[in-house]
């Protein structure tokens, strides 16, 4: 949701600038993967250094755009600038072990993966405290956005701020069974602890996305709430879905009967909306392409002078 004005906000131009890097060195991570090989699980893989890089672009945009909507405050500046450079040295940190064949996560074989380790934690955990304090700026403090795309920006930040202490989360439960000896990217029998962080973590991207799309679709703002507050809770689902299977100790979509309807449910909810706008935005511009039909002879006669 990065815009022209970010860029040119004081602010926001280190998230909007990282941010795009970030991007540009998952997709080339996804170029090397394609051209060297290799597993993409596991904890040496490349899979991480194209999914944090991704990921971790995406959500400094998306603070970018966000921050440009509130008014300044002392600090903002530095402020933003810590954040873009935080999500920079933790991915940067994950293509250093991933390049040296070495796992980026839980890795303590050395004092050097285990300071990096520790660094790669701290930088989260400062990520985590900056978005504590955008979601309650955002709640008290007036950003001239419609009330759906203030409701969009509200939700996102704070499934954000969830998904980031789900992350925190993750790693304590990891060094936990390290210690323990056993695998520490599960929790139970065969829980993916990093499976409802991820579920979460874009909520700032899609939604704000809906709601311009519903404007663009020509909804009135009473509608594009309503469609806002269903996909909120569709997300919303699918994020309790993937906390249940969780913490029961089942892999991802090894579903009972309860947690199956879940998932159905959270699915509907964010289908609707986006099929909804979807539709709305085909037949506007259906009806825009349509050129006017010029008046004929007699359209013109009864027209008159």
């Amino acid at each position: 949701m990065a815009t022209a004005d970010c860029i040119r906000d004081r602010r926001e131009w280190p998230l909007v600038a990282i941010g795009i890097l970030l991007v540009v060195s998952g997709v080339a991570h996804l170029v090397v993967w394609a051209v060297l090989g290799g597993p993409w699980e596991g904890p040496v893989s490349w899979r991480k250094p194209i999914l944090f890089g991704v990921s971790g672009g995406l959500t400094s945009l998306s603070l970018g755009w966000a921050w440009s909507k509130l008014p300044w405050r002392w600090g903002d500046a530095w402020l933003a600038s810590s954040v873009a450079w935080a999500l920079l040295v933790e991915v940067a940190l994950i293509d250093l072990q991933v390049w040296r064949g070495v796992a980026s996560h839980f890795n303590r074989a050395t004092p050097f993966d285990s300071w990096l380790y520790d660094a790669m934690g701290l930088l989260i955990l400062w990520v985590t405290l900056v978005a504590v304090d955008l979601t309650i700026r955002f709640c008290r403090q007036s950003t001239g956005l419609s009330a759906d795309m203030l409701l969009a920006v509200r939700a996102g930040l704070v499934l954000l701020l969830i998904s980031c202490l789900l992350g925190i989360w993750v790693s304590v439960n990891g060094d936990m069974r390290v210690a323990a000896g056993l695998e520490p990217e599960r929790y139970g029998a065969a829980g993916v602890p990093k499976f409802p962080h991820g579920a979460v973590i874009h909520a700032l991207q899609w939604l704000p996305m809906l709601a311009w799309a519903a404007r663009q679709a020509g909804f009135t703002e009473r509608w594009r709430v309503s469609l806002v507050a269903l996909a909120i809770v569709g997300t919303e689902l699918i994020g309790v879905f993937a906390l249940a299977q969780t913490l029961a100790g089942r892999s991802r979509f090894d579903v009972t009967p309860a947690t199956g309807a879940l998932l159905a449910c959270g699915i509907a909810l964010f289908v609707v909306p986006l099929l909804t706008i979807g539709v709305a935005l085909v037949h506007r511009l259906r009806v825009t392409a349509v050129p006017s039909r010029p008046a004929g002879p007699t359209a013109a006669r009864r027209a008159g002078p």
